[in-house]
């Protein structure tokens, strides 16, 4: 019978204790490439211009000699011009009409008339739009790349008379069979032929825990070994690996989503030609009818100022920039102005389980006594004493457990680990085991009180281990995934928000996936999925007309971050990779703002359309009175520079910190009113 005699504090030092485990082998971080800010010739430009137009600001505000920001405001046209102006002369080439060569006239014909500050404001605003847009892409190219680098370079190859020899990845063949050390990551996809270990699969199927691999179970390339050596039979090349096909399916996502930006490029080279032939006809039509050449001059180019889409950009730019501040300010990065323009348009929410519904920390939620003359109590300290010198992620759990109770578990000897079965030890004269059910020989009654515990447990969702003392079951523990506590009050304020429940998707088995599922509210789940069965789900979506919002953290979340409308990564633990294909990156991990972003989105996208209406509203007043009256140019600057104030200001007051009480609080009224309209 278990006493209790010579016990340690769990929180306190290691027992000394003879163990036969492997000790794990160091892993090297994943190197991150990382483009840095100013190595693109975009972003240096872009930056120079921005500086200089700051500067010959100041000094016409500080009324330094007109020349002096004048010639600081034609540097900024260069800086800022020379690109998008070259790249319009090559389209025009090809028979297109750029809006970006467009724009650089309007400058042009901005400081033909006097109005440099105009045209330099906005040789900035476009210079720096393709600034952010190039360091997006390259960041995105980076992550790819460094995708790659999860698998190995290197392989050790046995040949038919065992003899090892190291060759490269990429030059693994079909029917090799490669050597994994403990704590290596796995050269190539396989099944394993010999050994058994533990098999850290989150990097690939989301899998929460370590998942038990013995003969004739499949590994990944990229996945990290445990403490057991294992002999893989490779079943694909490098390039068919499932890792650089996550890679390549979050290329093609990429270049699928681009595509979206045909029907904006069209409007943009109506806009563009219109506008050349409205300017052009403004100053030669009154020459035909005998004006002279001073006043149609002036006539055309206070045409173009007017017409000029500065309080256009302005009306758009600014309410998305602020709200993307404000969320920035709390904890939500959101990368683009386009990206939060999406987001309030989202109609359904996708969810991956692991380290975004829950935090990808396994605990102790039961124990299950099947045994006599055990309490709860004793069973746990036995289990916490063996499992004490353990590396697996479950013997964590089950430490941690005696822990928060304040247990004291006696001293462990003959300590003894064996991957994908369990582990083992003597504890006050008692061979104690703590093991896989499938590690257990199946007893000859199937109603036998452990098997029924273990299938109970298994069937909510939970991983099942059996403690046994003297080879005899006493007790089943059911293991899970610690759900974050925030979980179901944002699935509930995106449901209401969107107008229907999120739907889950993991790598995980159904029973947990659907046990999970129903403590946050959420009643569609697809489980057992792979990268690329998450990117098949968000299609189906799109296809039956929803707009997608995927939020994930791991690398086999990236290719469905990248082909839903609106990828969110929690950022927390977020794989590089997610991070940078994601659109919206929730650094804090609570899940509650990202509701409150996508009310803040709708907000903004609100005042977007009212800034629109205003725009219109003086552009067309102004444009009609120059082309049917006389409209004097000092009266049309004021105009269209009044115009561009209001909508600005009008913007601008997403900046404030009530903007985003506001909409958090939309967010919970909407729960608590079960839907209704806002």
């Amino acid at each position: 019978m278990f006493c209790y005699c010579r016990r340690v504090p769990v929180s306190g030092g290691d027992p000394v204790a003879s163990s036969t485990a492997t000790p794990l082998r160091p892993v090297p971080a994943v190197p991150v490439r990382r483009t840095r800010l100013f190595a693109l010739a975009e972003m240096r430009w872009a930056g120079a211009a921005s500086v200089l137009f700051l500067v010959g600001l100041s000094a016409q505000l500080a009324d330094a000699p007109a020349g002096v920001a004048t010639a600081l405001y034609l540097a900024c046209y260069v800086c800022g011009g020379w690109e998008p102006g070259l790249a319009g002369l090559r389209a025009l080439r090809d028979k297109t009409l750029d809006v970006d060569l467009l724009m650089v006239v309007a400058a042009l014909g901005a400081a033909a008339i006097g109005q440099v500050l105009d045209g330099a404001l906005l040789i900035v605003i476009f210079a720096t739009s393709g600034a952010v847009e190039a360091l997006a892409t390259a960041r995105t190219e980076d992550a790819v790349r460094g995708l790659l680098d999860l698998a190995p370079d290197t392989a050790t190859v046995l040949d038919a008379d065992g003899r090892e020899r190291t060759v490269e990845a990429v030059e693994l063949a079909i029917g090799e069979v490669i050597s994994i050390r403990p704590g290596e990551r796995i050269a190539a996809d396989g099944a394993v032929v010999s050994g058994s270990s533990e098999v850290d699969e989150a990097t690939v199927t989301g899998e929460s825990l370590p998942v038990d691999k013995s003969v004739g179970d499949q590994v990944f390339a990229g996945t990290l070994n445990g403490t057991g050596a294992l002999r893989v039979r490779v079943d694909r090349l490098a390039r068919d690996s499932v890792v650089a096909r996550i890679a390549g399916l979050v290329e093609q996502a990429g270049r699928t989503k681009a595509k979206t930006q045909l029907f904006v490029e069209r409007i943009e080279q109506r806009y563009s030609i219109g506008m050349v032939a409205a300017t052009l006809a403004v100053f030669i039509v009154p020459l035909l009818f005998g004006a002279t050449l001073q006043s149609s001059l002036l006539r055309a180019m206070t045409f173009m100022i007017v017409a000029s889409p500065c309080a256009v950009v302005l009306a758009t730019m600014p309410p998305l920039l602020a709200a993307i501040a404000n969320a920035g300010r709390h904890g939500v990065l959101v990368k683009s102005a386009v990206v939060l323009e999406q987001l309030g348009t989202t109609t359904r929410v996708a969810f991956d389980k692991t380290g975004t519904l829950t935090r990808g920390v396994p605990e102790l939620a039961e124990i299950r006594s099947v045994g006599i003359g055990f309490t709860e109590e004793q069973i746990l300290c036995l289990a916490a004493a063996a499992e004490f010198h353990s590396e697996h992620p479950l013997a964590t759990a089950i430490v941690r457990a005696a822990r928060g109770r304040n247990l004291l578990v006696p001293v462990a000897q003959e300590f003894t680990s064996r991957p994908g079965r369990g582990v083992s030890a003597r504890i006050e004269g008692c061979f104690i085991e703590i093991v896989s059910p499938a590690a257990l020989p199946g007893p000859s009654d199937r109603d036998a009180v452990w098997v029924v515990a273990v299938e109970q447990l298994q069937t909510l969702g939970r991983t099942a281990v059996v403690v046994c003392c003297e080879q005899t079951p006493i007790a089943v523990l059911g293991i899970t995934d610690q759900v974050r506590p925030e979980a179901a009050a944002a699935v509930a304020a995106m449901t209401e928000l969107t107008g229907a429940a999120p739907v889950l998707l993991t790598g995980d088995n159904l029973a947990t996936a659907t046990e999970l599922a129903s403590r946050v509210g959420i009643t569609e789940v697809r489980a057992g999925l792979l990268p690329h069965d998450k990117v098949k789900v968000v299609r189906d979506l799109q296809a039956h007309g929803q707009r997608v919002a995927m939020v994930g953290d791991g690398i086999n979340d990236a290719p469905a971050l990248a082909a839903a409308q609106t990828g969110v990564a929690m950022g927390g633990a977020g794989s590089d990779l997610a991070l940078q294909t994601a659109d919206v990156i929730v650094v804090r991990d609570d899940l509650t703002t990202i509701a409150t972003v996508m009310a803040l989105s709708r907000r903004a996208r609100r005042v977007v359309i009212a800034n629109l209406a205003i725009a219109a509203s003086f552009i067309s007043v102004l444009v009609l009175w120059d082309l049917l009256g006389h409209l004097p140019l000092p009266l049309g600057v004021a105009g269209h520079e009044g115009s561009t104030i209001i909508v600005g200001l009008n913007g601008l007051r997403l900046l404030r910190s009530s903007a985003w009480r506001q909409a958090s609080a939309h967010c919970s009224q909407r729960v608590r009113a079960g839907g209704q309209a806002w």
